[in-house]
């Protein structure tokens, strides 16, 4: 009938942030390397068709066969995956966002209060005495 609670662990915010940022940033590592591996198999197809399948032999702009300037393109990108994984993230991050948002904030609601200040000084409420009552049975006057 009566039961006892299991104890479950709780995780407060600060661990299940941390937890959290510790998967989005194995899942971008893991996203560049799987990257890396298109990039290397990608690389050596180009090799082979133009090689050894004799394909687009005769396209060589600036005198330089296409799968160079094919694969130097897609370096190019898989740098500014790498850059953005390694570089950015690891000062542009959640915490970045957080830090940049609060500015804004804060910024806001000192623009807010000034105004609110502004306005009650041009615009003061107009302040209403109320009847002070001596004797409560007798009706008020009009």
């Amino acid at each position: 009938m009566f039961s006892k609670k299991q104890e479950t662990t709780k995780i407060d915010r600060e661990q299940r942030e941390l937890i959290e940022y510790a998967q989005y940033r194995i899942k971008q590592k893991k996203n560049l390397f799987r990257h890396f591996i298109v990039f290397l198999a990608g690389a050596v197809l180009f090799i082979i068709l133009n090689k050894f399948l004799d394909f687009g032999v005769n396209f060589r702009p600036a005198q330089v066969d296409w799968f160079v300037w094919a694969t130097l393109i897609w370096f190019f990108f898989f740098l500014i995956h790498f850059l953005n994984v390694f570089l950015f993230s690891s000062f542009m991050n959640k915490k970045w966002e957080n830090e940049q948002l609060d500015k804004l904030v804060a910024k806001q609601q000192a623009k807010i209060e000034k105004l609110k200040t502004k306005v009650e000084k041009e615009h003061p409420l107009p302040t209403t005495s109320k009847p002070e009552i001596t004797r409560p049975n007798t009706p008020l006057e009009p």
